[in-house]
């Protein structure tokens, strides 16, 4: 068995820079062995910063590397299957950053065409997933800590304008909803641990830009449980999360960009107390590597299987098409 699952970066956006590459690098499970941009001068430069052997000046080049075990792919959200799929027929893993698709139909052809790979790991990238603070949440709220939940609000935004930026982009399905407010319908759905069984949604869209610059919804799932959320580009910057049960609640201070240098806190609040539990500095990325490359080590199970990802992806579709027909989805 190996000892480490060697990776290769498909493209050098800032968030594979800045956050994931040197999570990995940190991972005892990890080694980070190639990098490739469509402008092989900038694979170059990101290579030598972050001491990457080796760089290439085309996707398909670094595909082509038999030294390779893994691919994280965090290009534009229309580049996302199709390069995924691409990985796969040269015998990869693959951690794609999310949303994993464009719509429904997408991600369940690459669950499908996945199927033919079955010796191959493919992961949607939502690292919250493994932060304690999520774990601990999970737990309090199976525990019964605050009585039967009612329902999850949340709330995610930051302001860019930038029509140069990929999320402002029409073209690549840029917008709120994908960018960010797929993690506010993830969190209800990983609480819940089920699926809504319909939807509401409004999205106020950008005259210029031509992305859903607000959008907020409703979501509505068996026995009278609720989520609502609303994600913005184009507001303060803020996050939160409250689960709200009959008997308690959990409110997790900074849900989705946690430090990984910095204590993180949710509160456990009910009628007779208010509690804060701390949790020790953790990068969540590297916990995320961590835990596929066990599943590729191991050969076991992704902890998010693409069924999952395809669930998430037609809560998106919904909201689109509720806030354009103005009416309730089932879905």
């Amino acid at each position: 068995m190996k000892q480490k699952i060697r990776w290769g970066i498909l493209s050098t956006s800032k968030i594979a820079v800045t956050k994931v590459i040197p999570a990995i690098q940190n991972s005892p499970y990890s080694l980070v062995t190639a990098i490739a941009s469509r402008d092989p001068q900038k694979a170059r430069t990101v290579a030598e910063k972050l001491h990457i052997d080796k760089y290439y000046g085309s996707y398909d080049e670094l595909l082509k590397d038999p030294e390779i075990d893994a691919i994280y792919n965090p290009l534009p959200n229309s580049m996302h299957v199709p390069w995924t799929i691409k990985a796969m027929e040269a015998g990869k893993h693959v951690l794609c950053e999310k949303p994993i698709g464009i719509n429904a139909n997408e991600v369940g052809l690459l669950e499908t065409i996945s199927q033919k790979y079955s010796q191959l790991k493919v992961m949607e990238a939502f690292m919250y997933r493994f932060h304690p603070q999520w774990q601990k949440a999970y737990a309090l709220v199976k525990s019964g800590a605050i009585g039967k939940v009612k329902t999850i609000q949340s709330f995610f935004s930051y302001f860019n304008i930038d029509p140069d930026n990929i999320r402002n982009k029409t073209d690549v399905h840029g917008g709120s909803l994908m960018d960010i407010g797929c993690y506010c319908i993830s969190f209800a759905r990983f609480i819940y641990h089920e699926e809504p069984i319909a939807v509401t949604g409004t999205m106020d869209i950008d005259p210029q830009l031509g992305i859903d610059r607000n959008t907020s919804a409703i979501l509505k799932f068996l026995n009278g449980k609720t989520a609502t959320f609303t994600c913005s580009t184009q507001m303060m910057p803020f996050q939160q999360v409250n689960i709200l049960g009959d008997s308690g609640q959990i409110r997790l201070e900074i849900p989705v960009n946690t430090r990984p240098t910095e204590t993180t806190k949710i509160e456990l609040i009910s009628k007779e107390c208010k509690e804060e539990i701390l949790f020790d500095p953790v990068d969540q990325y590297t916990l995320q590597a961590d835990a596929f490359c066990k599943s590729i080590l191991y050969d076991i199970p992704v902890p998010t299987p693409l069924k999952d990802a395809v669930g998430n992806m037609k809560v998106i579709d919904s909201i689109i098409r509720s806030s354009l027909e103005n009416q309730m989805i089932n879905i």
